[in-house]
Protein backbone atom coordinates (compact mmCIF):
# COMPACT_ATOMS: atom_id res chain seq x y z
CA UNK A 1 0.00 0.00 0.00
CA UNK A 2 1.54 3.46 -0.69
CA UNK A 3 -0.34 6.28 1.52
CA UNK A 4 -0.74 9.63 -1.03
CA UNK A 5 -0.95 12.13 1.64
CA UNK A 6 -1.19 15.11 -1.19
CA UNK A 7 -3.70 14.88 -3.87
CA UNK A 8 -1.18 17.00 -6.10
CA UNK A 9 0.60 13.05 -5.65
CA UNK A 10 -2.29 11.27 -7.16
CA UNK A 11 -1.17 9.88 -10.98
CA UNK A 12 -3.35 11.12 -13.61
CA UNK A 13 -5.02 7.50 -14.33
CA UNK A 14 -5.63 4.43 -12.56
CA UNK A 15 -7.72 1.33 -13.82
CA UNK A 16 -9.64 1.27 -10.77
CA UNK A 17 -10.73 3.85 -8.29
CA UNK A 18 -12.41 2.62 -5.11
CA UNK A 19 -14.27 4.98 -3.02
CA UNK A 20 -14.74 4.09 0.96
CA UNK A 21 -12.53 1.65 3.06
CA UNK A 22 -15.05 -0.50 5.11
CA UNK A 23 -14.94 -4.53 4.18
CA UNK A 24 -15.94 -4.13 0.37
CA UNK A 25 -13.90 -1.29 -0.46
CA UNK A 26 -10.51 -2.38 1.21
CA UNK A 27 -11.15 -6.05 -0.36
CA UNK A 28 -11.77 -5.01 -3.68
CA UNK A 29 -8.86 -2.86 -3.89
CA UNK A 30 -6.50 -5.78 -2.75
CA UNK A 31 -8.05 -8.26 -5.14
CA UNK A 32 -7.12 -5.73 -7.88
CA UNK A 33 -4.13 -5.05 -7.12
CA UNK A 34 -3.51 -8.44 -7.07
CA UNK A 35 -3.97 -8.90 -10.23
CA UNK A 36 -2.47 -6.15 -11.63
CA UNK A 37 -4.72 -3.04 -11.54
CA UNK A 38 -3.27 0.26 -10.54
CA UNK A 39 -5.74 1.23 -7.73
CA UNK A 40 -6.95 4.35 -5.90
CA UNK A 41 -8.44 4.15 -2.47
CA UNK A 42 -10.09 7.02 -1.22
CA UNK A 43 -12.13 7.72 1.94
CA UNK A 44 -12.81 10.35 3.88
CA UNK A 45 -11.68 8.77 7.74
CA UNK A 46 -7.96 9.00 8.91
CA UNK A 47 -7.77 5.05 9.16
CA UNK A 48 -9.02 2.12 6.97
CA UNK A 49 -12.00 -0.17 8.61
CA UNK A 50 -15.25 1.71 7.45
CA UNK A 51 -18.06 1.77 10.50
CA UNK A 52 -18.05 -1.42 11.14
CA UNK A 53 -14.04 -1.85 11.15
CA UNK A 54 -13.79 1.35 12.47
CA UNK A 55 -10.41 2.63 13.71
CA UNK A 56 -9.11 -1.14 13.95
CA UNK A 57 -5.82 -0.74 13.81
CA UNK A 58 -5.86 2.33 15.80
CA UNK A 59 -7.89 2.81 18.36
CA UNK A 60 -7.35 2.91 22.39
CA UNK A 61 -9.95 0.19 23.19
CA UNK A 62 -7.62 -2.83 23.28
CA UNK A 63 -9.52 -5.04 25.85
CA UNK A 64 -10.71 -7.35 22.59
CA UNK A 65 -14.46 -8.63 24.78
CA UNK A 66 -15.83 -4.42 24.65
CA UNK A 67 -15.91 -5.05 21.08
CA UNK A 68 -16.38 -8.54 20.28
CA UNK A 69 -14.33 -10.72 18.32
CA UNK A 70 -16.08 -10.05 15.09
CA UNK A 71 -14.82 -6.69 15.06
CA UNK A 72 -11.21 -7.67 15.49
CA UNK A 73 -11.83 -9.58 12.06
CA UNK A 74 -11.52 -6.48 10.20
CA UNK A 75 -8.06 -6.71 10.96
CA UNK A 76 -6.72 -9.30 8.24
CA UNK A 77 -8.38 -7.49 5.95
CA UNK A 78 -6.76 -4.10 6.28
CA UNK A 79 -3.45 -6.42 6.35
CA UNK A 80 -4.12 -7.98 2.85
CA UNK A 81 -5.14 -4.65 1.71
CA UNK A 82 -1.54 -3.06 3.31
CA UNK A 83 0.42 -5.96 1.60
CA UNK A 84 -0.88 -4.84 -1.56
CA UNK A 85 0.48 -2.20 -4.13
CA UNK A 86 -2.91 0.18 -3.96
CA UNK A 87 -2.42 3.70 -3.35
CA UNK A 88 -4.39 4.80 -0.25
CA UNK A 89 -5.63 8.59 0.19
CA UNK A 90 -6.85 9.03 3.54
CA UNK A 91 -9.26 11.71 4.98
CA UNK A 92 -10.00 12.61 1.22
CA UNK A 93 -13.20 13.18 0.01
CA UNK A 94 -14.49 11.98 -3.44
CA UNK A 95 -17.16 14.82 -4.42
CA UNK A 96 -17.96 13.76 -8.02
CA UNK A 97 -17.65 10.81 -10.81
CA UNK A 98 -18.76 11.48 -14.30
CA UNK A 99 -18.44 10.22 -17.36
CA UNK A 100 -15.31 11.25 -19.43
CA UNK A 101 -12.93 10.22 -22.50
CA UNK A 102 -9.93 9.30 -21.19
CA UNK A 103 -6.45 10.54 -21.68
CA UNK A 104 -4.96 7.17 -22.94
CA UNK A 105 -8.03 6.60 -25.39
CA UNK A 106 -11.30 5.20 -24.45
CA UNK A 107 -14.21 5.77 -22.33
CA UNK A 108 -13.94 6.02 -18.19
CA UNK A 109 -14.90 8.51 -15.71
CA UNK A 110 -13.47 11.65 -13.69
CA UNK A 111 -13.73 11.56 -10.33
CA UNK A 112 -13.12 14.61 -8.08
CA UNK A 113 -11.01 13.89 -4.90
CA UNK A 114 -10.43 16.79 -1.91
CA UNK A 115 -8.34 16.89 0.98
CA UNK A 116 -6.87 19.91 3.27
CA UNK A 117 -8.02 22.15 0.70
CA UNK A 118 -6.96 20.91 -2.83
CA UNK A 119 -9.11 19.26 -5.36
CA UNK A 120 -7.93 16.56 -7.92
CA UNK A 121 -10.02 15.04 -11.15
CA UNK A 122 -8.47 11.76 -11.83
CA UNK A 123 -9.70 9.87 -14.44
CA UNK A 124 -10.41 5.89 -14.11
CA UNK A 125 -11.41 2.84 -16.38
CA UNK A 126 -13.53 1.64 -13.60
CA UNK A 127 -15.22 2.89 -10.38
CA UNK A 128 -16.22 0.94 -7.34
CA UNK A 129 -18.44 2.66 -5.00
CA UNK A 130 -18.47 1.09 -1.30
CA UNK A 131 -20.03 3.63 0.30
CA UNK A 132 -21.29 1.50 2.92
CA UNK A 133 -25.07 1.70 4.95
CA UNK A 134 -26.68 4.82 6.85
CA UNK A 135 -28.71 4.55 10.03
CA UNK A 136 -32.11 4.86 8.79
CA UNK A 137 -33.65 7.99 10.44
CA UNK A 138 -35.80 7.25 13.39
CA UNK A 139 -37.12 11.13 14.11
CA UNK A 140 -39.04 11.14 17.49
CA UNK A 141 -40.74 14.41 19.55
CA UNK A 142 -37.19 16.00 20.83
CA UNK A 143 -34.37 14.33 19.16
CA UNK A 144 -33.10 17.19 17.93
CA UNK A 145 -32.14 17.77 21.86
CA UNK A 146 -28.49 17.46 22.89
CA UNK A 147 -28.02 14.15 24.48
CA UNK A 148 -30.03 12.42 21.64
CA UNK A 149 -27.80 10.68 18.66
CA UNK A 150 -27.85 7.94 16.71
CA UNK A 151 -26.42 4.20 18.08
CA UNK A 152 -23.92 4.33 15.12
CA UNK A 153 -22.56 7.85 16.43
CA UNK A 154 -21.75 6.20 20.00
CA UNK A 155 -20.15 3.31 18.42
CA UNK A 156 -18.00 5.95 16.55
CA UNK A 157 -16.67 7.17 19.84
CA UNK A 158 -16.25 4.38 21.58
CA UNK A 159 -14.28 2.62 18.31
CA UNK A 160 -12.07 5.62 17.54
CA UNK A 161 -11.59 7.46 20.61
CA UNK A 162 -12.60 5.29 23.60
CA UNK A 163 -15.54 7.50 24.68
CA UNK A 164 -17.85 6.15 27.17
CA UNK A 165 -21.31 8.02 27.48
CA UNK A 166 -21.95 9.21 30.79
CA UNK A 167 -24.55 8.91 33.04
CA UNK A 168 -27.89 6.97 32.27
CA UNK A 169 -28.29 5.90 28.75
CA UNK A 170 -31.04 4.94 27.04
CA UNK A 171 -31.10 2.71 23.76
CA UNK A 172 -34.51 2.65 21.51
CA UNK A 173 -35.31 1.19 18.55
CA UNK A 174 -34.54 -2.21 16.58
CA UNK A 175 -32.16 -4.36 14.84
CA UNK A 176 -29.33 -6.37 15.67
CA UNK A 177 -27.41 -3.56 15.91
CA UNK A 178 -29.31 -2.63 19.33
CA UNK A 179 -28.09 -5.51 20.67
CA UNK A 180 -24.21 -5.21 19.69
CA UNK A 181 -23.90 -1.49 20.82
CA UNK A 182 -25.66 -2.15 24.29
CA UNK A 183 -22.96 -5.22 24.81
CA UNK A 184 -20.08 -3.40 23.44
CA UNK A 185 -20.94 -0.31 25.68
CA UNK A 186 -21.92 -1.94 28.89
CA UNK A 187 -18.70 -3.73 28.50
CA UNK A 188 -17.42 -0.78 28.39
CA UNK A 189 -18.57 0.49 31.50
CA UNK A 190 -21.56 2.31 30.61
CA UNK A 191 -24.77 2.75 32.75
CA UNK A 192 -27.59 1.67 30.40
CA UNK A 193 -30.99 1.80 32.50
CA UNK A 194 -32.93 0.31 29.73
CA UNK A 195 -33.24 -0.71 25.97
CA UNK A 196 -36.79 0.31 24.22
CA UNK A 197 -37.37 -2.63 21.72
CA UNK A 198 -39.64 -1.04 19.46
CA UNK A 199 -39.87 -4.22 17.14
CA UNK A 200 -43.59 -4.63 16.16
CA UNK A 201 -45.19 -8.22 17.60
CA UNK A 202 -46.35 -9.05 13.95
CA UNK A 203 -43.10 -8.95 12.97
CA UNK A 204 -42.36 -12.62 13.99
CA UNK A 205 -45.15 -13.97 12.23
CA UNK A 206 -44.14 -13.02 8.94
CA UNK A 207 -40.89 -13.70 9.32
CA UNK A 208 -41.89 -17.05 9.58
CA UNK A 209 -41.16 -18.03 6.34
CA UNK A 210 -37.23 -17.48 6.78
CA UNK A 211 -37.04 -19.41 9.91
CA UNK A 212 -35.49 -22.25 7.64
CA UNK A 213 -32.60 -20.45 6.41
CA UNK A 214 -31.59 -18.47 9.21
CA UNK A 215 -31.98 -21.68 11.49
CA UNK A 216 -28.76 -23.02 9.08
CA UNK A 217 -27.34 -20.17 9.01
CA UNK A 218 -23.94 -18.53 10.96
CA UNK A 219 -26.17 -15.33 12.17
CA UNK A 220 -28.23 -18.03 14.86
CA UNK A 221 -25.76 -19.07 16.92
CA UNK A 222 -24.31 -15.63 17.11
CA UNK A 223 -27.19 -13.58 17.80
CA UNK A 224 -28.34 -16.20 20.42
CA UNK A 225 -25.49 -15.83 21.98
CA UNK A 226 -25.59 -11.91 22.04
CA UNK A 227 -28.98 -11.63 22.71
CA UNK A 228 -29.22 -13.76 25.70
CA UNK A 229 -26.09 -12.07 27.09
CA UNK A 230 -27.92 -8.50 26.73
CA UNK A 231 -31.09 -9.45 27.96
CA UNK A 232 -29.02 -11.28 31.36
CA UNK A 233 -27.52 -7.86 32.52
CA UNK A 234 -29.19 -5.25 31.14
CA UNK A 235 -33.31 -4.14 31.03
CA UNK A 236 -35.21 -4.59 28.10
CA UNK A 237 -38.82 -3.13 27.36
CA UNK A 238 -40.52 -4.78 24.44
CA UNK A 239 -43.46 -3.66 22.60
CA UNK A 240 -42.54 -0.03 22.55
CA UNK A 241 -45.23 2.16 20.42
CA UNK A 242 -44.40 5.37 21.10
CA UNK A 243 -41.27 7.41 22.05
CA UNK A 244 -40.89 10.94 22.95
CA UNK A 245 -37.50 12.69 24.49
CA UNK A 246 -38.11 15.41 26.84
CA UNK A 247 -35.67 18.06 28.70
CA UNK A 248 -34.82 21.95 29.02
CA UNK A 249 -31.29 22.59 27.16
CA UNK A 250 -30.94 17.99 27.04
CA UNK A 251 -32.51 15.52 27.17
CA UNK A 252 -33.59 14.70 31.01
CA UNK A 253 -36.36 11.65 30.18
CA UNK A 254 -38.00 9.91 27.57
CA UNK A 255 -41.68 8.90 27.63
CA UNK A 256 -42.46 5.35 26.58
CA UNK A 257 -45.56 4.10 25.08
CA UNK A 258 -46.76 0.88 25.07
CA UNK A 259 -50.30 1.15 23.52
CA UNK A 260 -52.46 2.53 26.16
CA UNK A 261 -49.41 2.07 29.07
CA UNK A 262 -46.86 5.12 29.48
CA UNK A 263 -43.89 4.91 31.31
CA UNK A 264 -41.21 8.00 31.72
CA UNK A 265 -37.29 7.03 32.09
CA UNK A 266 -35.00 9.37 33.10
CA UNK A 267 -31.74 9.59 31.17
CA UNK A 268 -28.50 11.89 30.54
CA UNK A 269 -28.46 10.30 26.81
CA UNK A 270 -30.71 8.99 25.16
CA UNK A 271 -29.49 6.80 20.93
CA UNK A 272 -31.63 5.75 19.03
CA UNK A 273 -31.67 3.29 15.96
CA UNK A 274 -33.75 1.48 13.55
CA UNK A 275 -31.59 -0.65 11.58
CA UNK A 276 -29.34 0.56 8.49
CA UNK A 277 -29.95 1.21 4.88
CA UNK A 278 -27.95 1.33 1.96
CA UNK A 279 -26.50 4.82 1.31
CA UNK A 280 -27.37 5.49 -2.13
CA UNK A 281 -26.48 9.00 -2.52
CA UNK A 282 -23.40 8.59 -4.35
CA UNK A 283 -24.59 6.04 -7.02
CA UNK A 284 -27.48 8.52 -7.29
CA UNK A 285 -25.70 11.58 -8.33
CA UNK A 286 -23.63 8.51 -10.68
CA UNK A 287 -27.13 8.03 -12.25
CA UNK A 288 -27.64 4.69 -11.56
CA UNK A 289 -30.81 2.96 -11.24
CA UNK A 290 -32.44 2.72 -7.91
CA UNK A 291 -34.99 0.16 -7.44
CA UNK A 292 -37.30 0.20 -3.83
CA UNK A 293 -36.58 -2.75 -2.06
CA UNK A 294 -39.81 -4.14 -0.39
CA UNK A 295 -38.04 -6.36 1.99
CA UNK A 296 -35.56 -3.90 3.63
CA UNK A 297 -37.87 -0.82 2.89
CA UNK A 298 -35.39 1.46 1.57
CA UNK A 299 -34.18 2.21 -1.72
CA UNK A 300 -31.06 -0.20 -3.48
CA UNK A 301 -29.26 0.06 -6.58
CA UNK A 302 -30.17 -1.72 -9.49
CA UNK A 303 -26.91 -4.64 -10.09
CA UNK A 304 -26.32 -7.43 -12.12
CA UNK A 305 -24.34 -10.35 -11.04
CA UNK A 306 -21.25 -9.12 -10.81
CA UNK A 307 -22.64 -6.07 -8.67
CA UNK A 308 -22.50 -4.20 -11.49
CA UNK A 309 -24.82 -0.77 -11.56
CA UNK A 310 -26.85 0.40 -14.45
CA UNK A 311 -24.10 2.70 -15.37
CA UNK A 312 -21.65 0.82 -17.40
CA UNK A 313 -17.92 1.02 -15.29
CA UNK A 314 -19.48 1.25 -12.39
CA UNK A 315 -19.89 -1.21 -9.57
CA UNK A 316 -21.31 -1.09 -6.14
CA UNK A 317 -19.81 -3.21 -3.40
CA UNK A 318 -20.70 -3.89 -0.13
CA UNK A 319 -23.72 -2.93 2.04
CA UNK A 320 -24.08 -0.13 -0.50
CA UNK A 321 -25.36 -2.59 -2.49
CA UNK A 322 -28.09 -3.93 -0.69
CA UNK A 323 -27.48 -4.45 3.57
CA UNK A 324 -25.79 -7.99 4.02
CA UNK A 325 -22.94 -7.29 6.99
CA UNK A 326 -19.20 -7.24 6.89
CA UNK A 327 -18.67 -10.70 6.19
CA UNK A 328 -20.55 -10.60 2.93
CA UNK A 329 -19.65 -7.00 2.01
CA UNK A 330 -15.90 -8.05 2.10
CA UNK A 331 -16.97 -10.93 -0.16
CA UNK A 332 -19.04 -8.87 -2.84
CA UNK A 333 -15.72 -6.59 -2.77
CA UNK A 334 -13.56 -8.89 -4.13
CA UNK A 335 -16.35 -10.25 -6.41
CA UNK A 336 -16.87 -6.60 -8.00
CA UNK A 337 -13.25 -6.22 -8.26
CA UNK A 338 -12.88 -9.54 -10.57
CA UNK A 339 -15.30 -7.82 -12.88
CA UNK A 340 -13.82 -4.49 -12.87
CA UNK A 341 -10.17 -6.64 -13.65
CA UNK A 342 -11.59 -8.30 -16.75
CA UNK A 343 -13.44 -5.02 -17.82
CA UNK A 344 -10.02 -3.40 -18.52
CA UNK A 345 -8.79 -6.69 -19.84
CA UNK A 346 -6.51 -8.05 -16.63
CA UNK A 347 -8.81 -11.24 -17.03
CA UNK A 348 -10.54 -13.06 -19.30
CA UNK A 349 -14.35 -14.43 -18.62
CA UNK A 350 -13.63 -17.75 -17.84
CA UNK A 351 -10.54 -16.73 -15.33
CA UNK A 352 -13.12 -14.57 -13.69
CA UNK A 353 -15.76 -17.13 -13.05
CA UNK A 354 -12.91 -19.33 -12.08
CA UNK A 355 -11.61 -17.06 -9.47
CA UNK A 356 -14.97 -16.16 -8.36
CA UNK A 357 -16.50 -19.82 -7.91
CA UNK A 358 -15.03 -19.95 -4.21
CA UNK A 359 -15.78 -16.57 -3.08
CA UNK A 360 -19.84 -16.23 -4.62
CA UNK A 361 -20.12 -20.11 -2.77
CA UNK A 362 -18.90 -18.46 0.68
CA UNK A 363 -21.00 -15.45 0.19
CA UNK A 364 -24.08 -17.31 -0.23
CA UNK A 365 -23.26 -19.13 3.05
CA UNK A 366 -22.62 -15.71 4.62
CA UNK A 367 -26.31 -14.50 3.18
CA UNK A 368 -28.09 -17.94 4.56
CA UNK A 369 -30.91 -16.38 7.06
CA UNK A 370 -30.50 -12.57 6.08
CA UNK A 371 -34.05 -12.40 4.94
CA UNK A 372 -35.35 -13.50 8.30
CA UNK A 373 -33.51 -10.37 10.51
CA UNK A 374 -35.07 -8.32 7.97
CA UNK A 375 -38.56 -8.82 8.33
CA UNK A 376 -38.39 -9.34 11.81
CA UNK A 377 -36.45 -5.89 12.33
CA UNK A 378 -38.16 -4.25 9.80
CA UNK A 379 -39.19 -0.67 11.32
CA UNK A 380 -43.19 0.02 12.47
CA UNK A 381 -44.67 2.55 10.73
CA UNK A 382 -45.04 5.21 13.79
CA UNK A 383 -41.37 5.53 13.66
CA UNK A 384 -41.08 5.64 9.47
CA UNK A 385 -43.10 8.29 9.17
CA UNK A 386 -44.14 10.21 12.38
CA UNK A 387 -47.78 11.36 13.40
CA UNK A 388 -46.35 14.05 15.59
CA UNK A 389 -46.84 17.36 13.44
CA UNK A 390 -44.12 19.30 15.41
CA UNK A 391 -41.32 16.46 14.65
CA UNK A 392 -38.63 18.10 12.99
CA UNK A 393 -37.43 15.70 10.36
CA UNK A 394 -35.42 17.34 7.98
CA UNK A 395 -32.82 19.00 10.16
CA UNK A 396 -30.68 21.21 8.28
CA UNK A 397 -33.68 23.26 6.81
CA UNK A 398 -36.21 22.56 10.07
CA UNK A 399 -38.74 21.11 8.37
CA UNK A 400 -41.19 19.53 10.05
CA UNK A 401 -43.84 16.51 9.78
CA UNK A 402 -46.86 18.56 10.22
CA UNK A 403 -45.33 20.91 7.17
CA UNK A 404 -44.80 17.57 5.39
CA UNK A 405 -47.99 16.50 5.68
CA UNK A 406 -50.11 19.91 5.13
CA UNK A 407 -47.87 20.48 1.78
CA UNK A 408 -48.54 17.35 0.34
CA UNK A 409 -52.04 17.42 0.93
CA UNK A 410 -52.93 21.22 0.05
CA UNK A 411 -50.06 21.35 -3.25
CA UNK A 412 -50.75 18.13 -4.66
CA UNK A 413 -47.47 17.11 -3.86
CA UNK A 414 -46.21 14.07 -5.30
CA UNK A 415 -42.64 12.95 -4.25
CA UNK A 416 -39.44 14.51 -2.47
CA UNK A 417 -37.83 16.76 -5.36
CA UNK A 418 -41.55 18.67 -5.58
CA UNK A 419 -41.18 18.95 -2.07
CA UNK A 420 -37.53 20.43 -2.19
CA UNK A 421 -38.37 22.92 -4.14
CA UNK A 422 -41.47 24.19 -1.56
CA UNK A 423 -39.65 23.35 1.81
CA UNK A 424 -36.13 23.19 0.60
CA UNK A 425 -36.12 20.20 2.62
CA UNK A 426 -32.95 17.88 1.48
CA UNK A 427 -30.89 20.66 0.28
CA UNK A 428 -29.04 21.10 3.24
CA UNK A 429 -25.36 19.85 4.13
CA UNK A 430 -26.40 16.43 4.50
CA UNK A 431 -28.25 16.29 0.80
CA UNK A 432 -31.12 14.44 2.25
CA UNK A 433 -28.86 11.56 4.09
CA UNK A 434 -30.76 12.36 7.15
CA UNK A 435 -34.77 13.35 5.75
CA UNK A 436 -34.95 11.48 2.64
CA UNK A 437 -36.57 8.03 3.84
CA UNK A 438 -39.13 9.98 5.98
CA UNK A 439 -39.84 12.39 3.22
CA UNK A 440 -40.40 9.16 0.98
CA UNK A 441 -42.57 7.87 3.69
CA UNK A 442 -44.80 10.54 4.44
CA UNK A 443 -45.48 11.62 1.51
CA UNK A 444 -46.39 8.06 0.44
CA UNK A 445 -48.30 7.63 3.60
CA UNK A 446 -50.50 10.67 2.61
CA UNK A 447 -51.00 9.92 -0.75
CA UNK A 448 -52.43 6.56 0.26
CA UNK A 449 -48.99 5.32 -2.29
CA UNK A 450 -46.64 2.76 -2.25
CA UNK A 451 -42.98 4.39 -1.33
CA UNK A 452 -41.97 2.78 -4.56
CA UNK A 453 -44.34 5.24 -6.57
CA UNK A 454 -43.23 8.21 -4.76
CA UNK A 455 -39.09 7.93 -5.72
CA UNK A 456 -36.24 9.82 -3.51
CA UNK A 457 -34.47 12.35 -4.00
CA UNK A 458 -32.92 13.38 -7.78
CA UNK A 459 -29.16 13.81 -6.64
CA UNK A 460 -26.39 15.88 -8.78
CA UNK A 461 -22.77 16.27 -7.98
CA UNK A 462 -21.24 17.81 -5.61
CA UNK A 463 -21.93 14.76 -3.67
CA UNK A 464 -19.59 16.39 -1.02
CA UNK A 465 -18.74 19.93 0.15
CA UNK A 466 -16.61 21.56 -2.08
CA UNK A 467 -15.25 25.54 -1.26
CA UNK A 468 -15.28 27.34 -4.62
CA UNK A 469 -11.41 28.04 -4.20
CA UNK A 470 -11.08 24.11 -4.45
CA UNK A 471 -12.76 24.17 -7.89
CA UNK A 472 -11.18 27.65 -9.22
CA UNK A 473 -7.77 26.21 -7.78
CA UNK A 474 -8.68 22.61 -10.05
CA UNK A 475 -5.07 22.02 -11.98
CA UNK A 476 -6.45 22.94 -15.46
CA UNK A 477 -4.79 20.95 -18.41
CA UNK A 478 -3.74 22.58 -21.61
CA UNK A 479 -6.91 21.49 -23.60
CA UNK A 480 -9.29 22.52 -20.78
CA UNK A 481 -7.37 26.02 -20.99
CA UNK A 482 -7.49 26.33 -24.75
CA UNK A 483 -11.36 25.21 -24.39
CA UNK A 484 -11.99 28.11 -22.48
CA UNK A 485 -9.87 31.16 -24.08
CA UNK A 486 -11.61 30.28 -27.47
Amino acid sequence: MNRVTDVSALKEQYDLVVVGAGPAGLSAAATAAELGLSVLLADENPAPGGQIYRAVTTTPVQRREVLGEDYWRGQPIVQRFERSAADYAARTTVWTVGRTELMSGGEGFEVGVSADGQARLIDARHVILATGALERPMPIPGWTLPGVMTAGAAQIALKSAGIVPDGRVVLAGCGPLLYLLASQLQSAGANIVAVLDTTERGNALAAAGALPDFLLSPYLAKGLKLMLAARRKLRFVGGVTGLRAEGEGRVKQVVVERGSARETIACDMLLLHQGVIPNVNMTSAVGCEQVWDEQGHCWAPKLDAWFGASVPGISIAGDGAGIGGAESAALRGEVAALEAARRVGRIDEADRDRRAASVRATLARAMRGRRFLDVLYRPAKAFLAPKDAATVVCRCEEVTAGQLRETTRKLGVQGPNQMKTFLRCGMGPCQGRLCGPTVTEIIAEERGVAPAEVGYYRLRPPVKPVTLGELANLPKTEAAVKAVCR
